[in-house]
């Protein structure tokens, strides 16, 4: 990993100190946890879990022509392109419509 330049420091409550008090290398431990919750973050909302008016707007102009289904395979949530190949809307009969309201769902 390349040398570390800046310290960030942050309190915890008394539970979570003590559940890190067995961790051998706590510094990376936090890096790699921190670094693993940057990359799952939701790319519209950044992880706040709340659009601003401007993302509100294209979430709407975007769900026109998608959908949320579920995966077959693993059951997790995802979103489905519902545009044809000739820009006509294709959601199938009974697909949920991708929400369009100021929280996208699914995880943030």
């Amino acid at each position: 990993m390349a040398r570390k330049e800046d310290i960030i420091a942050f309190k915890v409550d008394s539970d979570l100190a003590h559940a890190l008090e067995g961790v051998s290398n706590r510094s990376e431990f936090i890096r790699l946890a921190v670094l693993a919750a940057l990359d799952s973050r939701c790319p519209l909302c950044r992880g706040t879990g709340v659009l601003d008016e401007r993302e509100k707007a294209h979430w709407v102009e975007f769900s026109r022509s998608h959908h949320i289904e579920e995966c077959d395979d693993c059951h997790a949530r995802r979103l489905v392109c519902g545009a044809g190949s000739d820009g006509s809307e294709t959601v199938p009969a009974g697909a949920a419509a991708a929400p369009s309201r100021s929280r996208p769902s699914g995880r943030s």
